[in-house]
């Protein structure tokens, strides 16, 4: 039976339920699987060409167990990961574009981003659950971007759930902005706070650690640091795998990423049997992570505002998780590098241990103009346009990519649409927002400016929650 565990040591033996409504554990640790589920090579062959939805299922129910009744769970993702939600049949579709390169779309959910794919199971996973305990949830998150609106999308009218976002103000873009502030519904408050996306994170990591605000509030969390979210990010990776290899053929995949949960799914994958090759990691010019795999240094500096928003981030939270198996779970030895993160901004880790995290992972960096160039050559090479963040990933996965016999594929973890400007400068062509959205920028918003305290967005939140 498979229970979790803070990385940090301070809890042990928490059930699906406890992660699911806890969020961040009481320690400031993350929670991981005690154990791996392992996806043998007959359980995969047999799953080739099944719907999303039972794909979904098999790769997520020994991490749920029987904390919720398998009748349910099928139900839930029946709902989810249906036409009513995602506008493609094959969820999570692959698009060639080049001799053994791919691109997965993963924006065919309501807001155009991969956070979807986990936030729409998240939205009803919590409904169910609280309903069933007669209780309420306040949920609280940061975004630099896209997890923001993909949380109120699937939050909004949830009768159990208080839903209150955090973004950077002024460094998302208009598109990613409006797609939060721009939902009308008296359970979702929209907090633009006066500062980084980091400092939207710090916040949420300290009211989370506040013990009396926390069960004050009843706090939950559905941004990458709640293993649920983690857990449905595993499945369009072993999906990527089947149509490509029929999970017997190792894959390369190419990640845009700051805050490293999307790529840790991968990895997650990766441990629960999926053949990878490489895990190709793209940053911007906030390049924490490239500077980890580089030198074996994770040290922080000021985030700078790019052409890819959602990756501007110095402070890669869910590495933790990764971090923690890399030191042989030596829960101790990672609450020691943590707190050293936090008190210096940096810490270092063995040669040994470099070594073995290079044996998967390779990063690369992509500058604002080298992101506009591969955009561009994207386009004219094979007419398909990409956002910023998919150009980072891109990028990095053909640099990176040093086997050609292997299957490469890039993240598009947002669509064109999305960063209007970006496109139109890279490719001379303004992409057009899909019909549900096309009267975006007509909508009221509904917003509220606090600045970069956490005891004034505490009061808000007290302030707003339902009683």
């Amino acid at each position: 039976m498979i229970t979790y565990l803070s990385t940090r040591g301070g809890e042990q033996s928490k059930t699906f339920i406890d992660v699911l409504l806890g969020g961040l554990a009481s320690d400031g640790g993350l929670y991981i699987p005690n154990s791996w589920p392992e996806l043998s090579g007959h359980e995969l062959k047999a799953l080739n060409g099944a719907p999303y939805a039972d794909l979904a299922r098999h790769v997520m129910a020994p991490f749920v167990g029987e904390d919720i009744s398998p009748a349910a769970f099928r139900q839930i993702l029946q709902d989810v990961y249906s036409r009513s939600h995602f506008n493609h049949a094959c969820m999570a579709p692959l698009v060639q574009v080049g001799p053994n390169a791919w691109i997965m779309e993963l924006f065919h959910g309501p807001t155009l981003a991969f956070k979807d794919y986990a936030l729409q199971l998240l939205g009803r996973l919590f409904d169910h659950v609280l309903g069933e305990r007669g209780e309420r949830a306040t949920i609280v998150g940061a975004t630099s971007g896209d997890t923001g609106s993909a949380a109120i999308e699937a939050c909004k009218g949830c009768a159990n759930i208080d839903i209150f976002i955090l973004h950077p103000k002024g460094r998302t873009s208009e598109v990613q902005r409006r797609q939060m502030t721009t939902v009308e519904a008296d359970n979702v408050h929209n907090i633009a706070l006066e500062g980084t996306f980091d400092d939207c994170q710090n916040i949420v990591k300290a009211l989370f650690n506040d013990k009396r605000f926390r069960e004050e509030t009843n706090l939950s969390a559905v941004n990458s640091i709640n293993w649920a979210r983690i857990m449905a990010q595993i499945v369009y990776y072993v999906s990527a795998s089947l149509a490509l290899g029929g999970g017997e053929r190792a894959v390369s995949f190419a990640v845009p990423t700051g805050n490293f949960g999307n790529v840790y799914a991968a990895y997650c994958a990766h441990k629960m049997g999926i053949p990878i090759k490489r895990l190709i990691i793209g940053s911007n010019r906030n390049d924490i992570l490239t500077r980890f795999f580089e030198g074996g240094e994770m040290r922080s500096s000021s985030v700078e505002p790019s052409l890819s928003p959602s990756m501007d981030i110095q402070i890669s939270s869910n590495f933790e998780r990764y971090l923690c198996d890399l030191v042989g779970r030596d829960t101790a030895s990672i609450a020691k590098l943590m707190n050293s993160f936090k008190e210096k901004g940096s810490f270092s880790i063995g040669a040994d241990y470099m070594k073995e995290a290079r044996s998967l992972f390779d990063a690369k960096r992509c500058s604002d103009e080298q992101t506009l160039q591969m955009m561009s050559a994207c386009h004219a090479e094979t007419g398909y346009m990409i956002d910023p963040h998919t150009a980072v990933g891109l990028f990095a996965g053909l640099q990176g990519h040093a086997d050609p016999s292997v299957p490469l594929v890039a993240l598009a973890c947002a669509h064109p649409a999305k960063f209007p400007d970006a496109v139109e400068k890279a490719t001379g062509v303004k992409p057009e927002l899909p019909e549900h959205m096309a009267d975006l920028f007509e909508r009221e918003e509904f917003v509220n400016d606090i600045p970069n305290n956490q005891t004034k967005v505490a009061d808000f939140i007290r302030a707003n929650i339902s009683k």
